[in-house]
């Protein structure tokens, strides 16, 4: 028996688990990474890149779950700023993640994070009365993952 693993997406996917009390829900660290996200070893990914690629994956995940008044944001804890639409997200290598979108207020807002300090709360948001279909950033950066690693 060969229990080898021979590919760095191999190698990573031993690396993550879930479990769930209901059987049938899935979650990001059960399924195979997408291979744009393999393609680069991950000893080869400053820890700003690897942080956004997995946050990418569970970003997308999380709008799965939600239904079409629905758009994903971030509980934003110890700042008493409350709630950030994410409408976008990037790294800065070594060591930083930034998410950027708008307040419950609208006002525009950038969260600058050291990797160490990394901890995410997502959650559901209403979307924008005025915006017809809710935008899906999740797939939006997946894509953009796609590319950049093609």
């Amino acid at each position: 028996m060969d229990d080898q693993i021979s590919t760095a997406a191999e190698a990573l996917e031993c690396a993550a688990g879930a479990v769930h009390s209901d059987p049938e829900q899935t979650s990001v660290e059960q399924e195979p990474l997408p291979a744009a996200v393999g393609k680069k070893p991950v000893e080869q990914k400053s820890p700003a890149e690897w942080a956004y690629q997995r946050l990418i994956l569970y970003i997308q995940n999380f709008e799965k779950t939600l239904d079409a008044a629905e758009e994903v944001a971030m509980g934003l804890t110890d700042t008493g700023a409350g709630v950030l639409r994410i409408e976008g997200l990037g790294y800065f290598d070594p060591d930083i993640v930034t998410f950027y979108g708008t307040d419950q207020t609208g006002a525009r807002v950038q969260l600058v994070q050291h990797v160490s300090q990394l901890n995410v709360l997502l959650r559901s948001t209403p979307k924008p009365t005025e915006v017809a279909e809710p935008r899906r950033i999740g797939f939006r950066l997946a894509e953009a993952l796609d590319r950049e690693n093609a």
